[in-house]
């Protein structure tokens, strides 16, 4: 097998492509073959040492990843080798091959592309572990969704939408918004102009989003979270903007509204049977056309560090994903 290999975490420039030994699996792994794998935000991170998971090294990045199973544990009794899965393990997926515990994968029905499932599991779970478990999200309510262009946001969009909600995108540039309005959403605001607090009262005739949905954190949490509907729930996602902002409780009082946390993989394995009904759940959906991952491009293994450049100057809008 082949894998890009991170022998010392100090970024991209750092990893090399390497020949290695194709692992057995041994009791409850299987040994995936793996034909995409989907570029995410912590892959950023965990090359730079910046991400909470800290692998031991030499590791292969790739936190997300879909194939066919080639060899099983003995302790694996329901999945089977040629079966395809996607898998969210959170390191091993830029490479040929990977072991992964088989209560992680996903069992792939007929029709559900390796592409699509590669970028499936970790911006739908987010999103809907948020909006409908955290948030409560009632049809008839408005949800802001901000970073509304990129992976986690535009599947906020599509599960908004799905459960009846009024969607105001809000992205980084005009194409960026124009995405969002051809995934559904009913009001897109571009809010490098500096006017985000404005065009929501405007946009909700002064009352605010109920929800709000933000993996951004940085300069905008703040008059976001001014904006907030009373009762609004407050979605804390995460940061990519960099810098965690510090929000002023005096507006949760004012506002009756809750600062809620997601924090989808320690749900998962907290709460393993809602977790595994949650994912059924979306898979039917996706069988249903109700939500379809946005996939910027696709691009050869060998060009990982090109896809981290790509993502790391804020050009993609939905998800880059490598394929072998």
């Amino acid at each position: 097998m082949h894998a890009w290999l991170c022998e010392n975490p100090v970024g991209v420039d750092a990893l090399t492509w390497k020949e290695l030994p194709t692992p057995v699996p041994q009791g409850g792994d299987v040994l995936i073959e793996i034909e995409a794998a989907s570029l995410n935000f912590p892959d950023a991170l965990i090359v730079q040492n910046k991400y909470q998971m800290k692998p031991p090294l030499p590791f292969v990045p790739g936190s997300e990843y879909a194939g066919t199973i080639r060899a099983l544990g003995e302790e694996v009794k329901h999945l089977r080798i040629g079966q395809r899965v996607a898998c969210l393990p959170g390191t091993g997926g830029f490479a040929t091959h990977a072991l992964a515990p088989a209560r992680l994968c996903l069992p792939l029905p007929d029709g559900f592309s390796s592409v699509d499932a590669a970028a499936f599991i970790m911006i739908y779970a987010t999103s809907y572990h948020a909006l409908i478990d955290r948030a409560q999200l009632k049809a008839g309510e408005t949800v802001l969704v901000l970073g509304a262009a990129g992976g986690v946001g535009t599947s906020a969009i599509q599960i908004a939408k799905a459960a009846g909600a009024t969607v105001i995108a809000a992205a980084s540039s005009d194409d960026k918004c124009a995405l969002c309005q051809r995934l559904g959403a009913d009001h897109v605001i571009n809010y490098q102009d500096g006017q985000l607090r404005e065009q929501l009262k405007a946009l909700t005739g002064g009352r605010g989003p109920d929800v709000i949905y933000d993996p951004v954190g940085g300069d905008l949490a703040e008059p976001a979270f001014r904006s907030i509907a009373w009762r609004g729930r407050y979605l804390v996602i995460g940061f990519a903007a960099g810098p965690i902002p510090s929000l002023p409780l005096n507006l949760a009082l004012l506002k009756g509204a809750s600062v809620v946390g997601v924090f989808w993989g320690d749900f998962a394995r907290r709460e393993p049977q809602a977790n595994d009904a949650m994912m059924r759940e979306l898979v039917t959906w996706y069988q249903q056309g109700k939500i379809k991952p946005v996939i910027d491009r696709t691009m050869p293994m060998s060009e990982l560090k090109a896809a981290y450049a790509r993502m790391t100057s804020r050009q993609v809008m939905g998800k880059l994903v490598m394929v072998n």
